[in-house]
């Protein structure tokens, strides 16, 4: 007797000690949160002062939030390929030439490179459920949604919510106009079409309905869930719950929303009880929609950061980034220079998966940083407009080789010597400062043509674009 209850508690013991090494090894679930034009200084962490955004500032306080995290593009097509390759737009492919071709459009006959190796897909080899909710806008063709880069379902637009029937362009004197030309804004299920033109007061609803829905079906699943948000990108909609509750007006509202969207994830994590086993990270693709501002007031705010979206400058590229995983990531905020392409091998190193051998990535593993090991990685930001290198920064010094406006048509500026700014003095980019610096100049000017050297640009046969006329 006495035998046999010592086998039973030796038994006991034994599989709780598998249980207690299953729960050690058990992979972790990855959701990256993309808003969409979200300016720097758009969420009240981030210093606004009438836009409530309780959840994201939870979330920061929780994790850390990124003072100098960076975008590799100025506008939403690269930047999002970049995101999911790892790589500057550069080398993935999606870079255009011009300011006319930087995004696709309704009518672009291509998208993101096949020969991509996407987040989802490296995932996959290791038994991930993968998904993504919301803005596609790498390729509207068949053959370049969503479902054939390695996502096992998809539910969302493939482009801006601007580009369906609801579009506006901007006439000579500055005022919005309703244009027809575009056809219908499409909603998919995986590959087919769902329904053209829905409600997009409702999106923000329906989206983080898809996205709570996924965390529960795949509970017992490693799972991947990219969310991208279409919104705060004009047309803004906001559901009757936000509309006309924020002082920062339609804008606010839409911001609002996004934000309860978020809390209502990290809610579901926490009563499913996979916070701890979950790594989120909030960002936008790249700074806001200035000019929006400047019409009506539907565009974000880039803070303290000079500029805005389809520039070079901080605000264009710089943007607010927080990281939460509870009991992984420090609760800190963290000045560490990093970038959108990071994410890409952290992500990987810490799900088991191999990156793809033979193809120089860009971003950097940046779990040291994530969990209070270090403050740096790399010291090195490449500013890229179109396949144009305009800036680079090393270090506190931001070097600008050429420079132009946000949606300027005229030729960017050249500058020989280049235009030096100190970013950790002067975020803003108000006083250059590179007659005093000469020194700093030569190491930027060397590191500008070290990189492009190593760079080789994509055949432009494989980003052919017919663009809206």
């Amino acid at each position: 007797m006495k035998k046999s209850l010592f086998s039973v508690f030796a038994t006991a013991l034994f599989l709780l000690s598998l249980t207690g090494f299953s729960q050690k090894v058990k992979q972790p679930n990855f959701i990256i949160i993309l808003a969409d034009d979200l300016g720097y200084g758009d969420l009240s962490s981030y210093g606004h002062p009438t836009i409530r955004t309780p959840n994201l500032d939870k979330m920061a306080l929780e994790g850390t939030r990124f003072t100098q995290f960076y975008v590799a593009a100025n506008v939403c097509s690269p930047s999002r390929a970049a995101l999911l390759t790892g790589r500057l737009p550069i080398r993935n492919g999606v870079f255009g030439t011009n300011s006319a071709n930087k995004v696709f459009f309704i009518n672009s006959t291509s998208g993101l490179p096949k020969r991509e190796t996407t987040l989802p897909k490296a995932l996959k080899s290791k038994g991930y459920q993968t998904a993504i909710v919301g803005k596609w806008h790498l390729g509207s063709l068949p053959e370049f949604l969503p479902l054939n880069y390695g996502f096992d379902s998809y539910f969302g637009i493939p482009y801006s919510n601007d580009m369906g029937k609801e579009s506006f362009r901007t006439s000579k004197d500055g005022k919005p106009i309703l244009s027809t030309e575009n056809p219908p804004l499409p909603l998919y299920r995986d590959s087919k079409l769902l329904e053209t033109e829905p409600n997009q007061d409702l999106l923000t609803k329906r989206f983080t309905t898809e996205v709570t829905d996924l965390i529960t079906k795949n509970k017992n699943k490693p799972f991947f869930i990219y969310y991208a948000s279409p919104f705060p990108h004009v047309p803004l909609h906001a559901s009757p719950d936000f509309a006309g509750k924020s002082k920062r007006g339609l804008y606010g509202d839409v911001v609002e929303e996004l934000d309860w969207s978020v809390g209502q994830i990290l809610n579901k994590l926490r009563e499913l009880k996979l916070d701890s086993n979950t790594f989120v990270v909030f960002l936008s693709d790249n700074g806001p929609w200035l000019m929006k501002s400047l019409i009506d007031e539907n565009g974000g705010s880039s803070g303290l950061l000079y500029e805005a979206k389809a520039s070079t400058y901080e605000g264009g590229m710089r943007v607010p980034a927080i990281a939460w995983m509870p009991g992984t990531v420090k609760p800190q905020i963290s000045s560490a220079i990093a970038t959108s392409m990071d994410l890409y091998p952290t992500i990987l190193k810490w799900a088991g998966a191999e990156a793809p051998a033979n193809i120089p990535l860009d971003g950097n593993n940046i779990a040291d940083i994530l969990t209070g090991k270090s403050d740096k990685v790399t010291d090195i930001v490449y500013y890229y407009d179109a396949n144009n290198l305009y800036a680079i920064r090393k270090g506190a010094y931001k070097a600008h080789f050429k420079t132009n406006p946000s949606y300027s048509q005229k030729p960017a500026a050249e500058h020989n010597p280049p235009l030096l700014y100190n970013l950790e003095h002067d975020p803003s980019e108000k006083f250059e400062i590179g007659n005093k610096n000469p020194q700093v100049i030569e190491e930027l000017t060397a590191a500008y043509k070290k990189h492009l050297e190593g760079v080789v640009p994509v055949d432009a046969e494989l980003d052919k674009r017919e663009v809206r006329k």
